[in-house]
């Protein structure tokens, strides 16, 4: 048996021993782990859209790109050649290679969408239902692990407000994740709603070929310019020394400067905010009134820090192709916006770059034992597990650095488990309370004193819940969880074997 021929184990039936949902940055890097550990191990990828690549295959706006440096977003695994700051095309060829060299393109299943997953104590085992979305067929899979890595927000639609008056507006309203392909901006008026990686990205893309764009934000964002290309890449590629040094290199590099940046928006947050401002202020025309458009009342970092490749958002600034207003929205009108200050933009296009939902586990029901799972009222078990829940994984990234950075740290930590389960001659893992434990306070999903994005807490009350103690917290900073994750004991009592 390979790992790219599940066994049928009934008509209609394929068995696997991990079954991996998503085929984004977190799935794919989960199947390179397995296969490079387990080769003897079957496995599937199941997603629900038409190819890999996940945010990266969906946002079709002008101008997609990371909003991270490809040196961490990258995996660990395989060394990133191009630019620091890369496009989305860069990135869905970075992730083709990763598939070829890892013979993964048989295990993916393309536009099977997961419906359900219930856990059997009996059988040991899930059971998952599929649907098939471009045949309707429905489809049954079971497995002995489940890893779900299917992103965190919903795919199919972004978030926008409701704002009064929109009904009456006679413009176009689009927003990003949703663009369509036949949008013609060219000399008309835009209106994007909005100041974060989004806006940001998407403002001086558009701002080429229209008439004038403006960014509507209700409150200011953090932005910082940094090169499309590190100049350290640049040396030490004439050096011609070995990419895979480079990439290690620029690795260490780009950690280091994160971890201090977040070192400061917590021990220095006043330090920090002037040295953002600062960097700003020389790339904004002259008399800009920065403290209004550019000057968040929330600590840095509270939010995420928005990155401009070689200060594409400034120049757009500085040639008056785009302008920044910071009020808020009373009512759309048939021409435009009218805002609380009583101004009025005219828009022939408004974009609504207000973010996404953030959806649980693909929005799938999961039941244990017949027994439907409420997440609300269950615990984390390090960010990757879930109390009461068996043989079940979930990746979820940092807010503050890569996300791909998490995603390989919990690979490794479930690739132990699955090893540590063999040695232990068990089949079963369910993150479980201790006796100490049972007291235990549960907080919420997200602190907004640590972290304070709308979609996080748009979601709070959708979301499971954390404890005070080790190991059911999470939302740690990578520079302490690669330590504490590496190092975790899997016989301390809060993982019940069978």
């Amino acid at each position: 048996m390979t790992m790219t021929e599940p066994a049928a184990t009934a008509v209609g039936t394929e068995h696997v021993d991990v079954l991996i949902v998503g085929a984004g940055i977190s799935g794919i890097g989960a199947a390179h782990h397995l296969r490079c550990r387990f080769p003897e191990r079957t496995f599937v990828v199941l997603d629900a859209l038409e190819s890999h690549g996940g945010t990266w295959w969906t946002h079709r706006y002008p101008g997609v790109r990371s909003d991270s440096d490809l040196f961490t977003f990258g995996y660990g695994f395989k060394p990133w050649r191009g630019p620091s700051i890369a496009t989305a095309q860069e990135i869905l060829s970075y992730l083709d290679e990763v598939i070829d060299e890892n013979d993964l393109s048989g295990t993916i299943r393309y536009r099977h969408r997961v419906t359900s997953a219930h856990w059997s104590t009996a059988e040991r085992r899930w059971n998952v239902e599929v649907t098939r979305d471009d045949t309707g067929e429905q489809l049954h899979f079971t497995t002995d692990f489940l890893w779900m890595c299917q992103g965190y927000y919903r795919h199919r639609q972004g978030y926008t407000p409701d704002w009064p008056g929109m009904d009456r507006y006679q413009g176009v309203v689009v927003h990003p994740q949703e663009w369509p392909d036949d949008l013609d901006y060219a000399g008309k008026r835009v209106v994007v709603i909005g100041s974060g990686a989004t806006a940001a990205t998407l403002i001086p893309a558009i701002a080429q070929t229209a008439e004038h764009v403006t960014m509507l934000q209700r409150s200011p964002t953090f932005f910082l310019s940094r090169p499309k290309t590190h100049e350290l890449a640049v040396t030490l590629r004439a050096l011609d020394v070995p990419e895979e040094w480079t990439h290690e290199i620029l690795r260490r590099a780009h950690i280091a400067q994160g971890n201090e940046l977040t070192r400061m928006s917590f021990e220095a947050p006043d330090e920090l905010r002037k040295f953002l401002v600062e960097e700003m202020r020389p790339l904004l025309p002259e008399g800009f009134d920065i403290d209004k458009h550019f000057n968040p009342r929330y600590r840095p970092w509270q939010q995420r820090l928005a990155v401009v490749p070689e200060g594409d958002l400034f120049a757009a600034l500085r040639d008056g192709r785009t302008s920044v207003v910071t009020d808020t929205i009373e009512t759309f009108t048939e021409t435009g916006i009218r805002l609380a200050s009583g101004e009025e933009v005219e828009a022939d296009i408004v974009i609504t770059a207000t973010g996404f939902d953030l959806a649980l586990f693909g929005d799938i029901a999961f039941t244990v034992d017949d027994e439907p799972v409420d997440f609300t009222q269950r615990v984390t078990y390090r960010g990757i597990m879930i109390s009461g829940v068996p043989n079940m994984a979930y990746v979820f990234g940092y807010f503050r650095a890569s996300w791909t950075l998490r995603a390989d740290l919990v690979s490794e930590f479930v690739c132990r488990l699955l090893a540590h389960m063999a040695e232990k001659g068990t089949t079963v893992a369910v993150p479980t309370l201790r006796s100490e434990d049972a007291d235990m306070p549960l907080l919420p999903w997200a602190d907004p004193e640590n972290f304070n994005a709308g979609y996080v807490m748009r979601s709070m009350h959708l979301m499971f819940k954390q404890g005070d103690r080790e190991p059911w917290t999470h939302m740690h900073e990578y520079v302490e969880e690669c330590q504490m994750l590496s190092a975790a004991d899997l016989d301390d009592g809060t993982l019940a074997y069978s």
